[in-house]
């Protein structure tokens, strides 16, 4: 079903092509003060500014053509031509009963184009572990991915992680010295150490390739080993990737987000296709040597003394880079996977390498029409402004910050509710923990830094997960102190009153979740989405203040409840469906 502001805004832009004879889009936007009503439009002062004319007088020209009294009462002029309009109870309560019986996408429709949409995020690199650095492209990749499948569309996700390069012929290199016994009779049978012991092996390696010129040249022999597939040297290399996988794959699970081993393209996947690219890119001309390595130069790109800027495809040791990389999974997305669309999810820093990424692959015609997107983010910083660090000043791993919150999260619950089963305690100290490390990167727009603060995202009030959680969890005790059977009540609503202005703006912000979801997919941001639930939270905690459910007349209490139970299937929705964040009945 459509969304109101959606209908509001096709009637207005036909008023205005009967009142002026000009085709435009509608400007409607919610209300900023609900004393001017529940939505507004500026049309009039943007058309009057064009057609040299009053902007009072355009507006009345407007809604004298404005057939609308099936949604809103009558249209009200405010300031210089403002157009305000009220929903009538009527059109509310009949979208309430279809949001109600749309049990699955409570109000939101699907698009009537559906896309192949392909999503590469997380990209944890082998032999490291993961760090606060990956959280916001993993839950923002996720949740990109929700959004797009409830929409209707076909998503591919993809994990494109680091596990190919020199630093691994490196690593391969330190280990054999470690094992050369064992590799000496071709029976490799030693199982990788725990990440944390291959992520010093890998410091090691790195400090000997640096500083010992013997080692480094064994580690290049065994690079060129490794990368024409020695078996021994492979079979390595896939113990530590295996042993790295079996790090990162429970913090997804822990972090409930949809990624396996089924969605991971590694950059080891690309390595037979590389050298294609940089001859295709040379046939056609736009690949040249400058100063020894291959080059592509985008037109627009300049380095700060104003020369163009090299795309370098290949190194003067004829080694490829992750450009090589990056161009040879946006070709394989387009021609393989048959990508509408790509969707990158990184970090600011990463813009101006996407952007050549993007004009490279269009000079080369790889690119029809496929549109190419760079989702970006800002990072997490500590309480002192600056990116989040340990002590040592290295990044805090994404596991530690995840336990961390937990631990805090069992601390709250064991102090509020000690007589809880612990296996209960547990589970609510696992959603409500890892909830407010998600909701907290969520409900700040994704463009910007945010201060990392654990007392702040665990607070049980203002707008975090662990107030949602409550809110849902205060709506199921409602149904459960009365005994309730929901269904039943609501097969026997004959009506649905809307008399009390505190039951009248809940309901209005219930059918409003189309809406905000239309506005975070349009945009990728999930601060919309989690903007609408805190203000539903709030809205809902107004009217359960204000109109008795339980204890309301008896017509009326059916459609009280129907409230009541829309309220939490909203917020488990988007919680759950849209953030991946758990929901618990009792907290």
């Amino acid at each position: 079903m459509k969304p109101a502001i959606q209908i509001i805004s096709e009637r207005i832009s036909q008023a205005i092509q009967k009142a002026t004879g000009q085709n435009v889009p509608a400007i409607v936007t919610p209300a900023t003060d609900s004393k001017f009503g529940d939505y507004q439009s500026n049309n009039a002062l943007a058309l009057a500014k064009q057609l040299k004319a009053n902007p009072r007088q355009l507006a009345e020209k407007i809604i004298a053509q404005l057939q609308i009294d099936d949604i809103c009462q009558k249209p009200e002029i405010a300031g210089a031509g403002f157009i305000n309009l009220r929903l009538k109870p009527e059109f509310v309560a009949k979208n309430l009963r279809e949001t109600v019986s749309d049990k699955d996408r409570l109000g939101i429709e699907k698009t009537n184009k559906p896309e192949t949409v392909v999503v590469d995020f997380s990209g944890p690199n082998i032999a490291k572990q993961m760090h606060v650095g990956h959280l916001r492209s993993t839950i923002i990749g996720d949740c990109i991915c929700r959004m797009l499948e409830l929409a209707g569309h076909k998503v591919i996700r993809q994990n494109h992680i680091g596990d190919w390069g020199t630093q691994f012929g490196m690593l391969v290199e330190f280990l054999k010295e470690r094992l050369e016994k064992l590799f000496n009779s071709h029976s490799v049978e030693w199982t990788a150490g725990p990440i944390e012991d291959i992520e010093d092996f890998y410091r090691q390696a790195s400090e000997q390739y640096k500083n010992n010129t013997e080692f480094a040249g064994k580690a290049r022999t065994t690079i060129a080993d490794l990368h024409s597939g020695n078996p021994a040297c492979l079979e390595l290399w896939q113990m530590i990737v295996t042993e790295t996988r079996r790090h990162y794959l429970p913090l997804y699970k822990m972090l409930g987000v949809n990624l396996t081993i089924n969605d991971e393209r590694g950059e080891s996947f690309y390595k037979d296709k590389l050298a294609d690219v940089v001859n295709d890119l040379k046939k056609q001309g736009l690949a040249v040597e400058s100063e020894g390595a291959i080059c592509v130069f985008p037109e627009g790109f300049k380095t700060k003394d104003d020369k163009p800027m090299p795309f370098i495809i290949q190194k003067s040791d004829g080694a490829f880079l992750y450009a090589t990389t990056d161009l040879a999974a946006l070709r394989y997305r387009i021609n393989e996977l048959k990508a509408d669309e790509i969707i990158y999810v990184t970090d600011a820093r990463q813009k101006q390498h996407f952007e050549m990424l993007f004009a490279v692959a269009k000079m080369a015609g790889w690119v029809k029409d496929t549109k190419l997107v760079h989702i970006t983010f800002g990072s997490v910083l500590g309480e002192d402004g600056k990116p989040l660090k340990t002590r040592s000043g290295e990044n805090v791993k994404l596991k530690e910050l995840l336990d961390e919150a937990v631990k805090r999260a069992k601390a709250v619950v064991q102090e509020k509710n000690p007589d809880l089963p612990d296996d209960e305690k547990e589970n609510i100290a696992q959603s409500v923990g890892i909830g407010a490390v998600k909701y907290a990167d969520y409900s700040n727009n994704r463009t910007s830094d945010y201060i990392f603060s654990y007392d702040k995202m665990l607070a049980m009030d203002g707008n975090t997960a662990p107030y949602m959680q409550y809110v849902y969890a205060r709506v199921c005790s409602i149904f459960k102190k009365g005994n309730i059977d929901i269904k039943k009540e609501l097969n026997e609503i004959k009506e649905i009153y809307l008399n009390e202005p505190a039951e009248f703006e809940l309901a209005k912000q219930l059918i409003r979740y189309s809406e905000a979801f239309n506005s975070a997919i349009a945009d990728f941001k999930p601060n919309f989405l989690t903007a609408y639930l805190y203000e539903l939270a709030q809205k809902f905690s107004a009217f359960y203040n204000a109109c008795p459910v339980l204890d309301a007349q008896e017509k009326i209490r059916p459609s009280r409840l129907l409230l009541c139970d829309l309220t939490a299937k909203i917020i488990r929705h988007g919680l759950e469906n849209l953030l991946g964040i758990k929901t618990i009945e009792r907290m």
